[in-house]
């Protein structure tokens, strides 16, 4: 009778979570499935929803109306795949910028919700046969095979946010937020904001597509990764990582490799970048205090030769890492080039490095010609505030080491890239590129009435979803009071037991309050938590994978 009663309770947090996670989905107008076989428009007087993996297919074109709001639906892992020889022409504006993101309830979003979007084009790429078949589970190929385009034209990506994408379909085998696969160069990608991916928030596999004013807002894995060949340009962009999200498999800013394996193959990786902002988990003031999945600044590694200019990387555990015998000789022989950039925050994390004996890679960066600066914290580069997390100002000072010390004389830096005095994304006197167009709370952005409810969200009673999960061994817990009081925070198991009680205290209405739980102790499976206070109760559902 005991255990019945168990079970049970059981059934009724389960239905309790069930109810709280499928209520006050944002309403759609049209749902959008399948495939996408001729040209398609989708105008900004309707809320769209991606159901499944959605392929635009050749010669289909799909044009997206500036203002336009498209969501992912999470348990199809919703998906916009633009097939090679297919289009998309998202062509938002400033004032109107178009929106891909999670159709979960506002308070209640989280990376991963849905899939993401999908570029495969004909460029050339160094895997053997010229034609792949992207990680995600979608299936879809890229490449140029046998007869590669570099000049081909997969359309246009511009002033795009896309926000909470990124699912695993298998392990090591996710879907990104924005994957461009053998894109060529004649495709646009320039002002797309990724927020809150559940992996890499960019990912290039091969091509040669030029991109610039990219934005990475809370990334769980990498920020920028390329890979298979990648050789493209990129100028302008900014990465700010959330110190309690990063991935198991290690997240770093940069993550660059020729292939999986490390092989020669060509065409080489070599992207040319410059002007990058990259800032990492650990301000000065709480270099301790982050998840310790963070790994490197840039990783470079797998004979990949990336080339970096005038950018800032600062704020990781490691700034930089050359991995393998292959990155060491191309930095010796000058293929891997950086130059006339900043590397900060280095007092508490392991700076400049190698896993190369007998190449001393702090001399090879500091040397003179190289023209790279180093700081022991983050604060020394003079950024106005790059790490609030809410409302980033990744803007030299006028004193700033960073407001001065770029240089556009390396031939690497063709005609693509604007030249500027100044080191890193943003300048120091001008306006900002990412003014009027992102968003960086669009947790609590409702785009069914276009109004941020994040007054109304911290005066709910209610309890959200942890993260991450699943987690191991411990994750962050939040919640919301409706009023003053006495409020507990309790931990049970599948079999409605008891385990721990986080929480009992006298706690104000208006705040988000974050608590962490340590389940180092307890054994892998289904936890619950719970929130009360007086007659009201929250229940969420966790799991611990060991």
């Amino acid at each position: 009778m005991k255990r019945l009663k168990l079970l049970l309770i059981a059934l009724a947090i389960i239905n309790l979570f069930s109810s709280k996670i499928y209520a006050q989905l944002a309403p759609v107008d049209s749902v959008i499935e399948g495939n996408i076989n001729s040209n398609a428009t989708l105008t900004s007087s309707k809320k769209y929803l991606l159901r499944g993996f959605v392929n635009v297919n050749p010669p289909a074109v799909l044009t997206i109306e500036p203002g336009t709001v498209i969501y992912g639906e999470k348990d199809s892992k919703g998906t916009l795949i633009i097939n090679r020889g297919a289009k998309i022409n998202a062509n938002g504006t400033k004032q109107r910028p178009i929106v891909f993101t999670s159709q979960q309830p506002v308070g209640q979003k989280g990376p991963g919700d849905w899939g993401g979007i999908i570029i495969a084009g004909k460029s050339s790429i160094n895997v053997p046969g010229g034609t792949a078949t992207l990680e995600g589970g979608t299936g879809t190929i890229y490449g140029g095979g046998s007869n590669p385009d570099d000049n081909d034209d997969s359309g246009i990506l511009r002033y795009v946010r896309i926000e909470f994408p990124g699912i695993a379909y298998l392990p090591d085998n996710e879907i990104n937020g924005l994957t461009l696969g053998g894109v060529g160069r004649n495709t646009t990608i320039e002002y797309v904001q990724v927020s809150y991916s559940g992996d890499d928030s960019f990912e290039w596999f091969g091509g040669n597509v030029n991109a610039r004013y990219l934005i990475s807002f809370k990334a769980v894995d990498d920020d920028f990764d390329m890979d298979f060949g990648f050789r493209g340009n990129l100028q302008f962009g900014f990465a700010l990582r959330d110190p309690n999200i990063a991935d198991i498999s290690g997240s770093n800013g940069f993550e660059t490799d020729n292939d999986g394996t490390g092989t020669f193959n060509s065409p080489r990786t070599l992207p040319v970048i410059s002007n990058f902002t990259i800032v990492g988990p650990m301000p000065d003031t709480a270099f301790s205090n982050y998840n310790p999945n963070f790994k490197r600044g840039a990783h470079i590694r797998r004979a990949a030769q990336t080339s970096i200019y005038n950018s800032i990387v600062m704020g990781f555990p490691v700034g930089l890492l050359l991995d393998g015998a292959a990155v060491k000789n191309a930095a010796i022989g000058d293929t891997l080039q950086i130059r006339n950039s900043i590397w900060a925050g280095l007092r508490y994390g392991q700076g400049i490095t190698t896993n190369q004996s007998g190449f001393d890679v702090q001399s090879w960066f500091n040397s003179t010609s190289f023209e790279n600066r180093t700081y022991s914290q983050s604060s020394s580069v003079g950024l106005i505030d790059a790490f609030n997390l809410t409302n980033p100002v990744p803007v030299p000072a006028t004193n700033s080491p960073a407001a001065s010390g770029a240089s556009f004389s390396n031939p690497r830096l063709s005609s693509f890239f604007t030249q500027t005095t100044y080191v890193g994304a943003f300048s120091p006197t001008e306006p900002r590129w990412d003014d009027g167009w992102t968003n960086y709370n669009p947790q609590y952005t409702n785009y069914a009435t276009g109004v941020d409810e994040f007054d109304t969200f911290i005066k709910t009673f209610d309890l959200y979803q942890n993260y991450p999960n699943p987690f191991n061994p411990s994750t962050k817990i939040s919640f919301t009071l409706s009023e003053n009081g006495m409020t507990t925070l309790k931990i049970y198991n599948s079999l409605g037991q008891e385990i721990k009680t986080l929480l009992n205290s006298e706690l104000e209405a208006g705040k988000i309050y974050n608590v962490d739980f340590d389940a180092s102790s307890l054994p892998s499976g289904i936890y619950y938590a719970q929130l009360v206070q007086s007659n009201k109760s929250k229940v969420i559902k966790m799991v611990l994978a060991k």
